[in-house]
């Protein structure tokens, strides 16, 4: 399941799950009654987690309630890095009061995502 079953979906979601229940039906998993149910449910759906049920006892589900792939924390904090280097850039080489401390807001920021993306668990 999705690691956010919160986010709204759209049209798109929508017609994937349709489709994919018809790939169910045709497959001879869904009766005509149960298919037709579902489909109207997935029609309603509003959010990742109206759609988890219509596939909870199916083979498979759309490809956008599957959890995304999640890199290692080295490699999500070396995206901090360019952040970084612009935050020493704009100090040392401007030298402007107000570049400083948009370097050191930057550096900031870095920092404190930096730690966070560290202390999620299940990283690594």
């Amino acid at each position: 399941m999705a690691e956010l079953p919160e986010i709204r979906i759209g049209t798109a979601e929508r017609e994937e799950a349709v489709a994919l229940l018809g790939e169910h039906f045709s497959a001879g998993r869904l009766s005509l009654v149960e298919f037709d149910d579902r489909v109207a449910f997935a029609a309603q759906a509003v959010t990742r987690a109206d759609l988890v049920p219509l596939f909870s006892d199916l083979p498979s589900a759309p490809s956008f309630l599957d959890e995304p792939p999640s890199g290692t924390v080295a490699t999500d904090l070396l995206t901090l890095v360019p952040f970084a280097l612009l935050a020493l850039i704009l100090m040392v080489a401007v030298r402007h009061p107000i570049a400083i401390l948009l370097g050191f807001v930057i550096l900031f920021v870095v920092v404190r995502r930096g730690l966070r993306l560290m202390r999620e668990p299940g990283s690594g």
